[in-house]
């Protein structure tokens, strides 16, 4: 499956990808020199990855007849300037809203840790996952 997304530098550290044919933009600028008001590549490489996870749990979910509806993926992320600028650890923490049984739940993390994004992460980045389940949220 091949893509098309555009890159367009707009001055001032900001640039605008937008996804060909449909027009879907996003605005990416540089945290240390631009404004933080859009997406850092930085951001953009741990919601590429969380992504890739929580669909990859969908297809199990869809496969398995289980309902993750709701299910909500938090991340956080380090960056260290040496021994060269990257991202050093990103951590996920999937808040699942219902309680599945052993095999489920092994099904679940499974699917996570085997997106296919994930091993293009390079070895200098360190990546963990936590799991809560019955994270229901109150109506």
């Amino acid at each position: 499956m091949r893509s098309t997304v555009k890159l367009t530098y707009d001055s001032d550290h900001h640039v605008t990808a937008s996804k060909e044919p449909h027009q879907k933009v996003i605005g990416v600028d540089c945290p240390y020199t631009g404004d933080g008001e859009e997406f850092s590549p930085a951001n953009l490489l741990c919601i590429s990855l969380g992504s890739c996870m929580l669909l990859a749990i969908g297809s199990v979910a869809a496969r398995n007849h289980l309902d993750l509806n709701g299910t909500e993926l938090s991340v956080r992320f380090r960056e260290e300037a040496k021994p060269f600028p990257h991202v050093a650890s990103i951590d996920y923490e999937f808040n699942i809203p219902r309680h599945f049984d052993l095999v489920d739940t092994r099904r679940i993390e499974n699917a996570a840790d085997l997106c296919p994004i994930k091993s293009n992460i390079g070895k200098n980045t360190a990546i963990s996952l936590k799991f809560n389940y019955g994270m229901a949220q109150a109506a």
